[in-house]
């Protein structure tokens, strides 16, 4: 009844859906948050009618590359979810740097047997701001110059 008619041709782009075994991490993530599909991958040729090869990277050579029609999905490329790479500076890790800009709160937090500081700090990376929690210790060995700005703050060091 909810049969629908699928077929792919040569060259197009298609997701391969996962069925992972309970407990078993192929593809770096486990449980709810592990993907459901991967690529995309590009088809190489069709055999029979409810066959396609893909054309699968290298460090997945155990994998057979012959998939049935009901396991591939196919990719429809979005043109506004690409960034452009020349405005983001990419380090070797393939990560980017947030730049600090000032600090917004201060709070203890009393757990039974010690007091932890915490900070809100108001981040800029790339055309968007974002605000975070962390360690007061930790922000201060790394960002010195944002407590010096901030007089205010110095004054809880007494504490």
């Amino acid at each position: 009844m909810r049969h629908r008619e699928l077929e792919f041709s040569i060259g197009d782009k298609v997701f391969l859906k996962l069925s992972l075994m309970k407990g078993v991490m192929e593809f770096g993530k486990k449980g709810k948050v592990s993907p459901c599909f991967i690529g995309p991958y590009e088809i190489v040729r069709k055999i029979g009618m409810v066959a396609y090869e893909l054309k699968l990277l290298s460090d997945m050579a155990m994998v057979h590359l012959v998939f049935h029609i009901s396991m591939l999905r196919l990719h429809k490329p979005d043109p506004s979810y690409v960034l452009n790479h020349e405005e983001i500076d990419i380090n070797e890790v393939l990560s980017y740097d947030k730049k600090p800009v000032q600090i917004l709160d201060r709070q203890v937090r009393r757990l039974r047997t010690k007091d932890i500081a915490s900070v809100k700090m108001l981040w800029w990376n790339h055309d968007t701001e974002e605000e975070t929690w962390g360690v007061e210790g930790d922000m201060k060995k790394r960002y010195p110059h944002l407590f010096l700005m901030a007089g205010y703050l110095l004054s809880f060091e007494d504490e």
